[in-house]
């Protein structure tokens, strides 16, 4: 099934959560898998949307940046100038990549390592399986170019990776430009 007909209001308000940093010990830990129609799961995908609304440049959030060792992600590409395939913002729980293809490195940051950037090797063309908050419904999602990056780099953190794990090397690494 696709994510079409998922409503991600459904999920209700959240709250705004704190973003924890690097070397904080949870985000070098491999979530638990959830069962997405738990209220407590259903509650966290709501703040991780939240969080997301109200962090400028956010494009995708899991639960390991608020803290929590979950399999949950949020993301949403949507206006994003690199965004080619987009799917509004959604949630998916227990996510897996099941094809990937098209290898390309680019740049990527992160709020949990807010001072750095780095040149990431990722593929350009995904299939991901997953599960919807709330309902449970099991999905499969196509998608390529920027969406893509950002699913395999929130799919990462709930495996307890940073993109610093997956950079060539330190001279793949930059310090974030600041703009006043």
């Amino acid at each position: 099934m696709s994510i079409e007909g998922w409503d991600i209001t459904a999920l209700g308000a959240g709250r705004v959560l704190p973003v924890v940093t690097a070397p904080e010990p949870v985000l070098s830990r491999v979530g638990e898998a959830v069962d997405p129609t738990d209220p407590r799961v259903v509650a966290l995908a709501a703040d991780l949307v939240a969080t997301m609304a109200v962090s400028p440049g956010c494009v995708g959030l899991a639960a390991p940046q608020v803290g929590v060792g979950m399999q949950l992600f949020a993301v949403d590409v949507t206006d994003h100038p690199k965004a080619a395939t987009v799917h509004g913002a959604f949630v998916l729980a227990n996510a897996v990549i099941v094809e990937a293809s098209r290898w390309r490195p680019g740049r990527e940051g992160c709020m949990s390592v807010p001072d750095l950037t780095g040149d990431v090797k990722r593929a350009g063309r995904i299939v991901v399986t997953g599960e919807l908050p709330g309902s449970g419904r099991k999905v499969t999602i196509t998608t390529d170019a920027f969406e893509a990056r950002a699913l395999q780099h929130e799919i990462d953190h709930c495996n307890g990776l940073l993109f610093l794990d997956k950079v060539s090397g330190a001279h793949a690494i930059y310090q974030r430009k600041v703009y006043l």
